[in-house]
């Protein structure tokens, strides 16, 4: 089944790749540029996601007091990392081509590097506490703390400063209204993808990590 179902995604996320470069026109304004943002948003979106996981892993970590959800919690928190940092490198290749700096020390990329750096601390606490029940409890709250900041980082704080970072990607008007349907629909197409590849990779890495739990002894 896992593998049935890696086939599937990869021929579906061919096809969102097939749609951006070649289906897709590019963005009236914007150029061929504009085609990151078929992935970029989508990525940012699954790392929110991820994070969000994780916060409710660790909330039933706190009730329930579970291996399982710890693991769940963990796995998100990972998946979450990874994919923010895919969301650093194509917004740097965003802000290459429309700024002409990979890096500006704009709001926006002030928050992801922060964000990074609080996801990175969640497990470097993990690896510097060795009793297991500990480790449970203090990274399910620390996750819960993160996750807050997470949402506070993205949809906060680059709104109350001033950022070149644009809310209206594709259309003047207003973020909702996509002006070509082809371009709505391969982002629709994308962010379905990306939401789906998030959920097989998490339920991979959530099965890897039960068995090695279990080889360690911890009932799960």
């Amino acid at each position: 089944m896992p593998v049935v179902a890696g086939v599937i995604m990869f021929l579906y996320m061919a096809a969102v790749i097939y749609g951006a470069f070649v289906y897709a026109p590019a963005a009236e304004g914007l150029g061929e540029t504009s085609r990151i943002f078929f992935f970029h948003v989508p990525i940012a979106w699954t790392a929110m996601l991820a994070f969000l996981t994780s916060l409710v892993n660790s909330v039933l970590v706190l009730k329930n007091h579970k291996i399982d959800n710890d693991i769940k919690a963990e796995a998100a928190a990972r998946i979450g990392l990874w994919f923010t940092v895919l969301a650093t490198i194509t917004g740097a290749m965003w802000a290459k081509a429309a700024w002409n700096m990979y890096w500006n020390w704009d709001p926006r990329e002030i928050s992801i590097v922060v964000l990074l750096m609080i996801y990175m601390a969640y497990f470097g606490l993990r690896s510097a506490i060795t009793d297991h029940d500990k480790r449970m409890r203090l990274s399910a709250v620390y996750a819960i703390l993160a996750a807050v900041m997470s949402v506070f980082l993205v949809f906060v704080v680059p709104r109350v400063y001033m950022s070149l970072h644009p809310d209206t990607i594709i259309n003047k008007h207003a973020s909702s209204q996509i002006g070509d349907k082809r371009i709505l629909q391969v982002f629709l197409a994308s962010l379905a993808g990306f939401t789906a590849l998030y959920f097989w990779i998490y339920s991979l890495a959530v099965r890897v990590e039960r068995l090695v739990k279990k080889k360690e002894g911890f009932d799960v």
